[in-house]
């Protein structure tokens, strides 16, 4: 990975958009399989089973690859783990209840929370700009729900709590990342996803079928892969640039969910999805336009008036 930080900066992309491609790929099959293992298991039972599986498979890769385990954050690692797993639960559930488009789509929403998140939680400055694309993304995503109409599902809520959860984890995982290396915070992250969910799991505990093993293991596979797959497509090049290539999930998910699940999917749900792109895509392309800013100590654009 070192040498490829060394590379020409279009190699490099290249390279970083590759690994985005292939993250996003992971990231739908793990999807799939979650749905097709929801045929004979509770979301809660496949979320631990996923969990298990996958610190299975991170640990030699984190061994080989020399990770420190050393933290002195324990607590914050507890309190992210758990709002983790309350955010794994909701996703997970929604993926195996409502159709897969709209629980991808929904899914998109959590840059939009995290804006305000950060506001609030780290103080941090978001002008009219952000401010607006936020407001839109918002709009999307009553284009997807359309509560009060005869397209509402209160399931669609389930996935948005996921969304919201998802965004409180982000903004943990910015603080923890101040000190521990990312490998660290995704050893921790699994180390007590296991035993939380397990939790949860054995309120509606039964014996996985024979048939339902490979799926399980199969999200796990998918799942880890695709965390550091992601980690590592963003180390090499912009969030911005490679944002999206993550929307390549939704048609992926659309057309599986079409050939397999006979799930039909209505206009709104896509046009609503393509607005929350562009909402949360500008967010992290002004963010890194920020981080840019910042660090080459150029006049900050962003603190023009109106931002």
């Amino acid at each position: 990975m070192n040498a490829a930080l060394t590379q020409p900066a279009s190699n490099r992309f290249l390279h970083a958009a590759a690994l985005m491609l292939a993250s996003t790929l992971c990231f739908g099959a793990m999807a799939l399989t979650i749905k097709v293992a929801a045929r004979w298991l509770s979301p809660f039972e496949i979320a631990f089973f996923r969990n298990a599986f996958g610190l299975l498979i991170l640990l030699p890769i984190l061994h080989a690859g020399g990770a420190s385990m050393r933290t002195r954050q324990l607590p914050r690692y507890l309190l992210r783990s758990a709002i983790g797993v309350g955010s794994m639960l909701s996703g997970y559930w929604a993926i195996a209840h409502l159709p897969l488009a709209q629980a991808i789509s929904l899914s998109y929403s959590t840059p939009l929370f995290v804006t305000i998140m950060a506001v609030i939680w780290l103080g941090e400055r978001v002008r009219a700009r952000r401010w607006s694309a936020v407001l839109v993304g918002f709009i999307g995503v009553l284009v997807i729900v359309r509560p009060g109409t005869s397209g509402f599902s209160t399931g669609s809520l389930v996935a948005l709590l996921a969304a919201v959860l998802s965004a409180v984890v982000a903004i943990q995982i910015k603080q923890l990342s101040r000190i521990d290396a990312p490998d660290t915070i995704v050893f921790y992250t699994y180390l007590f996803w296991v035993p939380m969910s397990l939790g949860a799991a054995l309120l509606v505990w039964r014996w996985p079928p024979t048939q339902a093993w490979i799926w399980l293991i199969a999200t796990g596979i998918f799942g880890t892969v695709a965390q550091l797959l992601w980690t590592r497509a963003l180390r090499m090049g912009d969030v911005s640039a490679l944002q999206p290539i993550s929307f390549m999930q939704l048609p992926m998910v659309t057309l599986a969910g079409w050939l397999w699940f006979d799930e039909h999917i209505d206009h709104w749900t896509f046009l609503g999805a393509a607005v929350v792109f562009a909402a949360t895509f500008y967010i992290a392309h002004r963010e890194a336009q920020l981080v840019r800013a910042q660090a080459t100590c150029a006049p900050v654009e962003a603190a023009k008036p109106g931002e």
